[in-house]
């Protein structure tokens, strides 16, 4: 695993993590409190065994995901052009879902596609064309499965659901290994 960094732009300190260096890149945001170390096993998996370039992307010193869903975007897309990642999956868990929603929403042409690990019931709509990747947990109470089947409903044709059987919400740390590969072959397709 790789340490941790901190991006600073006008001030406010993002923390971040990035490890691979593969041709397909993807920007991980955790659930706020869980910390970037809650998919740091599913990132080093897709960046050491499936060749991924992954940037984990935390919350801002002192926000713990309190901040608008829109500020936190845009400390996502922040890191990103400051590592200079171009053409990236994003995706979150749970609330980093969320914000992983609107970052693609409002930087669609910078994005190859978003993926959801459980799906949040926010009126958040998908961003037109690209793909759409959603992995929930069967037993999810948190980010029902409901939610996600509801949310592909919306773009049938280019989003796909993949449920984790008997899976909670925290299935990225109780099932990190058919999340990752579950993640690898939807994305590593071509």
């Amino acid at each position: 695993m790789t340490d941790d960094q901190i991006f600073e732009p006008e001030g406010r300190a993002i923390p971040y993590v990035e490890e691979g260096d593969g041709p397909v890149k993807l920007v991980l945001i955790p659930e706020p409190g869980e910390g970037r170390d809650a998919l740091a096993v599913v990132a080093h998996y897709l960046a050491e065994e499936a060749g991924f370039h992954v940037l984990r992307v935390g919350y801002r010193a002192g926000s713990n995901g309190q901040l608008a869903v829109a500020e936190h975007a845009e400390d996502v897309v922040a890191v990103i052009d400051h590592l200079g990642f171009d053409h990236t999956w994003i995706g979150g868990h749970g609330f980093g879902g969320t914000v992983a929603r609107a970052a693609v929403g409002a930087h669609q042409d910078r994005a190859n596609g978003l993926l959801l690990l459980g799906v949040e019931d926010r009126d958040i709509p998908l961003a037109p064309v690209l793909p759409v990747l959603i992995v929930q947990g069967s037993a999810d109470e948190v980010t029902p499965p409901a939610h996600g089947d509801l949310l592909q409903s919306t773009a049938p044709e280019r989003a796909s659901v993949k449920t984790l059987s008997g899976a909670g919400h925290l299935f990225p740390l109780t099932h990190l290994m058919e999340t990752a590969v579950t993640i690898e072959e939807y994305l590593d397709w071509d």
